[in-house]
């Protein structure tokens, strides 16, 4: 989860605060001008047969026969120990836990289908990275980046999305660090720290924080470890990792994508979705994800049939913001005077692209569910979290890696960090952890009425209110501001971006390259209603054509001299 606008603040007084793409264009590279006269760089990767390619090159490569699913997986697992894994010459970002140690193996057998007249779709043998929260029924481990369960028996079945991903012929190539338990443990972590997994750097300035929690998955895409990856969000942790690392991201609305086998914080916000560096690659994962039906391990999919789309590619359409209103929401403006100059090229963009700016377009009562969102969050973590963990284990707790039966409640993981302190907490502690162990159940009359307020505040009477207010379309707004500095001891320096209401009424964001302020990308957010990913990838396609901000990174170590 990443924190809403001034988390601390809130947590504080008990709220939530809590074939290859076009480069960038002149203007991007005026704006990296003042990085690049001073900054050190990192010693640069090898060069790289598939930096910045799609998933619509890789199928090229493979149906001509350049190349077979297995030299992709080949080619990428080389990449991430050239990449990922610290070194003397090598940037070191630890955005990957873990490597399948069956990729090949699967990506031999889905050669074979191929050789055979079988291609299931378009993600057959295209390696795929997974948040190291969703269920794998192999060889390798999930653990929320945590030492309680490294080592521990692994999931008895995949995740649905994971179903999903294999059914579709993806190769799971590994697993990608988070911000441990997806950032819900304390109120001063560092995004992207785990026990796990320590320290994920941001591709762009290795000194800065790729956002959480899936800052794995998006230094991993964003670093060209992966074509593909999938991230979770429950407030922010899809969306701002991939705008501060360059990427498309897409917060599908509550239940198009099963939460099933997924390592939960809150089943009223939970959702999984991908992490891109395309629109387009962002709208083929996630009809795969979407995909198979309703899930009767998650009752949320049933309701979510009648949203999901039959082919969110149809959507995209380099003129679909033509004559569409969008609004934009002022009121997540005025962080930071560079992310505003990014914002005013942007909606001029969109003004070139047809659309009518209504502008300002305010979301009512953004400021009024900061205290019930984290309450909701806090009750919710305490019944979903255990309810996992009782799933899980049902067929023995067995033992984890420090030798210790692998915890089965947040009572014993509390207890858990408590005795190994030194590696679990060696920088921040577990304030959330204890607070959500205090909660009542979710039959306390307290978290009805907060997850009532929410709702109402956040959907009908905010986003909902919004939209039918100046008659729009969407809304749009900064995702993120410029990477801050890792900060172990103090810890996340939040500075501003959208995310809260979206994530809060449970509706689709979907954010894409805008630019960059000194270096460091910035994305910019379309949302609008329940169910409307297919409109919201349509108008973020016609924007991401019109301006091509995405551009690789450069492994910089510093900003400064």
């Amino acid at each position: 989860m990443t924190p809403p606008l001034d988390r601390r603040a809130f947590l504080a007084a008990g709220a939530l605060g809590a074939a290859s793409f076009a480069l960038g264009d002149a203007g991007d590279a005026a704006a990296q001008a003042p990085a690049a006269a001073g900054a050190r760089t990192a010693a640069a990767p090898p060069p790289f047969e598939f930096d910045e390619v799609t998933v619509a090159g890789l199928q090229q490569a493979m149906a001509g026969g350049r190349h077979s699913a297995v030299s992709v997986t080949q080619a990428y697992l080389a990449r991430i120990e050239a990449v990922d894994r610290p070194g003397d010459s090598r940037p070191g970002l630890r955005a990957v836990v873990e490597v399948n140690p069956d990729a090949l193996a699967d990506a031999a057998r889905l050669d074979a289908e191929r050789k055979a007249g079988r291609v299931r779709g378009p993600l057959h043998g295209v390696p795929v990275l997974l948040k190291d929260n969703i269920d794998t029924a192999d060889r390798m481990q999930t653990t929320a980046g945590s030492l309680a369960l490294v080592g521990a028996p692994a999931p008895r079945q995949d995740a649905r999305v994971t179903e999903r991903l294999r059914a579709a012929g993806a190769v799971l190539l590994g697993k990608t660090n988070l911000s441990e338990w997806a950032n819900f443990r304390s109120t001063r972590s560092s995004s992207g720290w785990s026990g796990r997994g320590g320290q994920t750097r941001n591709p762009y300035v290795l000194d800065r924080t790729p956002c959480g929690s899936s800052s794995g998955s998006g230094a991993a895409v964003a670093a060209n470890l992966a074509a593909l990856a999938v991230g979770t969000e429950t407030d922010g942790s899809i969306v701002c990792p991939s705008g501060t690392c360059g990427l498309v991201g897409v917060k599908p609305t509550l239940g198009l994508v099963s939460r099933s086998g997924i390592i939960p914080i809150a089943h009223s916000q939970d959702t999984a979705g991908p992490m891109t560096r395309t629109v387009r690659d962002a709208a083929l994962l996630l009809g795969v994800l979407a995909s198979g039906g309703a899930d009767p391990r998650d009752a949320a999919t049933a309701a979510a049939q009648r949203g999901v789309a039959a082919d969110y590619t149809a959507y995209l359409d380099p003129g679909a913001l033509r004559g569409v209103r969008v609004g934009v929401a002022r009121g997540f403006f005025g962080f930071h005077e560079g992310v505003d100059r990014v914002m005013d090229d942007a909606l001029r963009a969109l003004r070139a692209a047809g659309a009518v700016v209504v502008d300002p377009a305010p979301v009512p009562n953004a400021d009024r569910y900061g205290a019930t969102e984290n309450a909701v969050l806090q009750f919710e973590f305490r019944a979903d979290l255990n309810a996992y963990l009782a799933d899980r284990l049902r067929g023995g707790r067995g033992q984890n890696a420090l030798g210790e039966p692998t915890p089965a409640t947040l009572a014993e993981l509390i207890a858990f960090n408590e005795r190994h302190r030194g590696r679990e907490m060696p920088y921040f502690g577990q304030e959330i952890f204890v607070q959500s162990q205090a909660r009542g159940p979710l039959a306390s009359p307290a978290y009805r009425r907060a997850l009532a307020a929410n709702r109402r505040l956040a959907g009908a009477q905010g986003i909902d209110a919004a939209l039918a207010a100046r008659r729009l379309d969407v809304l749009v707004a900064p995702t993120n501001g410029p990477a801050w500095s890792i900060d172990l001891v103090t810890g996340d320096h939040f500075g501003g971006g959208y995310s809260s209401p979206s994530a809060v009424a449970g509706y689709p964001h979907v954010t894409v390259p805008a630019g960059f302020v000194h270096g460091l990308p910035v994305g910019l957010s379309f949302f609008a209603g329940a169910f409307t990913e297919a409109r919201l990838l349509g108008y973020a396609y016609a924007f991401e054509q019109a301006t091509r901000h995405r551009r690789a990174p450069e492994f910089r170590l510093s900003l400064l001299p």
